[in-house]
């Protein structure tokens, strides 16, 4: 095992920063609900090892609503087993990460187009406030902050378009693509201006779907070219 799993499997490590001690009835559904938000939020990272006797201790529960909840993530291929059958957290191949991408460019813009039309004023105004606390977090460099508001952002953004089913989706494709997010920073800043968020507000406000569409579209692919770059040099033979 090396250090770093070693690390990753203390009660007391960074990467178990996210666990809160489950004490409600039906704690395998709330395991499961606190691990598909990690995923989400990616404060879960790529190859992660998931064991379950240390993570039944972070949690604060028994090995069976544990084991529950990690193997109905796993049908649900948000993890995935290894060969010696420990619960890791994939690796998006390149071909899987270009097609969620893809999805989100539509999905996500078409809620972003369905917004610029319904959305209030106040619903754009947090929206904004999400924004000026990412600009605050890149400012201190808490990138891993950074990225947990990203992910709201863009899930809150999908939520002004009030299309149920496609949020559903949409929420489906995060917990697939958190995890490689946790690695957006991993070349520093991105060098832009204005901020396609930005963007994203303006069009709100000038109720322009063309334009929120379009902003969507540059922040998926311009915001991913890390990304991508990151899953070809793992994909390429060492």
């Amino acid at each position: 095992m090396s250090s770093r799993s070693a690390r990753e499997d203390q009660p007391g490590s960074e990467a178990t920063d996210w666990v809160r001690p489950l004490v409600r009835e039906n704690l395998g559904e709330r395991a499961y609900a606190e691990l598909r938000a990690a995923l989400m939020r990616g404060q879960l990272r790529p190859n992660e090892r998931l064991r379950l006797r240390p993570m039944s201790v972070r949690f604060g529960i028994s090995a069976t609503p544990m084991r529950e909840a990690l193997l109905r993530l796993v049908s649900e291929r948000a993890l995935a087993l290894d060969a010696r059958g420990t619960v890791v957290v994939p690796m998006l191949t390149l071909a899987e990460l270009l097609e969620i991408r893809a999805i989100r460019i539509d999905l996500e813009g078409r809620a972003a187009a369905t917004a610029a039309l319904i959305a209030s004023a106040d619903a754009i105004d947090g929206l904004a406030a999400i924004h000026a606390a990412i600009s605050d977090c890149h400012r201190t460099r808490a990138f891993a902050r950074a990225v947990d508001l990203n992910t709201e952002f863009h899930l809150g953004l999908c939520r002004l378009g009030r299309l149920p089913v496609l949020y559903e989706i949409v929420e489906m494709l995060w917990i697939r693509c958190g995890p490689i997010l946790s690695h957006l920073y991993d070349g520093g800043l991105p060098d832009w201006e204005p901020h396609p968020h930005r963007r994203i507000i303006d069009a709100l406000r000038g109720r322009d779907p063309g334009e929120a569409r379009e902003a969507v579209r540059e922040d998926i692919e311009r915001g991913g070219q890390g990304l991508l770059a990151r899953v070809k040099a793992a994909a390429a033979p060492s």
